[in-house]
């Protein structure tokens, strides 16, 4: 898979721009703040239909403005398809394929699959639960139709369940009926994506072992993770009645899948409290890389990667390690961020390649 052109309109810091892309690897080199990692944000929201860097699409409207839209043109197994992204403030927005507007944006996801790594990325391993929930089920949801379906009804029929209990709270009495009918629509979805989500690991691990022992240069090093679950240990349907005083009491749901966790461990110790930087930083990108290869043998198509910014978090031994892979084909066409012109084109060349170079200023690109 391919995107061939790239479209941008009010988009951040981006009145209107038009890209092409030649070749596998383009670089989009300039001074911090100077609208890089915008691309490649935008590239993601044509996957995604929503940013990897902002919570709310008004946010990615250029200042003053009242819209923006995103436009790419992608090349799928020979075939060629037009992807339109677009928001208008007090509208809904439209996610629109060759012409024609989807009845559901889940419809979209998967559809043209994106791997970005970025310096935030850290969080995966320094934060809580909720940011790695949200990693994996980003990347079973592009993968498995049904798991996107069911989590998208567990996350809304999760919130009316929460709001009811802060109404029950507020007015002391409880209605039953209601509870169960949440309750009912909630535990199918919440057994699927438990069930889904182990399986997932179980495939997964081998992909993650295998790159981070080749990043890290070490075969003795043991990598684990472990998905933790309240489902794994009890019976949720009767868990939601037994500790429903203390749901009343707190005002929310206290058990169930939105409390999942995927725990990273090496040598048998957890990795955010044992690891060292440069283990973490293996495991790190060894987790995209499974990522990566995970999309690439279930759609049969290699997914586009985004680095952001990676040359300044990482060290010589894993930017070689990284460009080997470039150099042999591993990825598909590559999408490459930098403040620095001169190591970037040290980098690449070095290795071999042949980049399109874009150079970036104030929101103004020239190839």
């Amino acid at each position: 898979m391919r995107l061939e052109k790239l479209s941008l309109f009010n988009f951040k810091n981006y009145e209107e721009a038009q890209l092409s892309f030649q070749g596998d690897i383009q670089c989009f080199l300039g001074n911090n703040g100077s609208g890089k990692t915008n691309l490649l944000d935008a590239i993601y929201y044509l996957s995604f239909t929503k940013s990897a860097l902002s919570t709310s699409d008004i946010q990615n409207i250029r200042l003053t403005q009242g819209q923006f839209f995103i436009k790419g043109t992608f090349t799928k197994n020979d075939r060629v398809s037009e992807v339109l992204c677009s928001f208008q403030q007090g509208q809904k927005k439209i996610i629109r394929e060759n012409d024609l507007d989807y009845g559901k944006v889940a419809e979209h996801i998967g559809k043209y699959p994106v791997v970005m790594v970025a310096p935030q990325d850290i969080e995966l391993i320094w934060d809580g639960s909720e940011v790695r929930r949200k990693f994996f089920d980003s990347l079973i949801s592009q993968l498995d139709r049904t798991y996107l379906d069911y989590l998208i009804t567990y996350s809304g029929y999760l919130k009316q369940r929460n709001s009811a209990l802060r109404f029950f709270a507020e007015k002391g009495r409880v209605d039953h009926d209601l509870l169960e009918s949440y309750d009912e629509k909630l535990i199918p979805a919440a057994d699927y994506i438990h069930h889904r989500r182990k399986e997932f690991v179980r495939e997964f691990l081998p992909r993650l072992v295998q790159h981070y022992r080749f990043l890290s240069g070490d075969a003795q090093e043991e990598v684990a993770v472990t998905y933790r679950s309240d489902l794994t240990a009890m019976n949720w349907r009767d868990a939601l009645k037994k500790n429903l005083s203390r749901d009343l009491a707190l005002q929310r749901t206290t058990t169930g899948i939105h409390r999942d966790d995927f725990l990273f461990y090496l040598n048998g110790n957890e990795l955010k409290r044992f690891g060292s930087q440069g283990q973490q930083k293996s495991f790190l990108i060894g987790l995209k890389l499974a990522e990566f290869e995970s999309i690439t043998i279930a759609k049969s198509l290699k997914p586009l990667l985004l680095l952001d910014d990676i040359f300044d978090k990482l060290d010589d031994l894993r930017i070689n390690k990284l460009m080997q892979l470039v150099a042999h084909d591993t990825f598909g066409q590559i999408f490459i961020t930098d403040a620095r012109p001169a190591r970037t084109r040290e980098i690449i060349t070095g290795a071999g390649l042949r980049p399109g170079i874009f150079m970036v200023a104030e929101g103004q690109i020239t190839r």
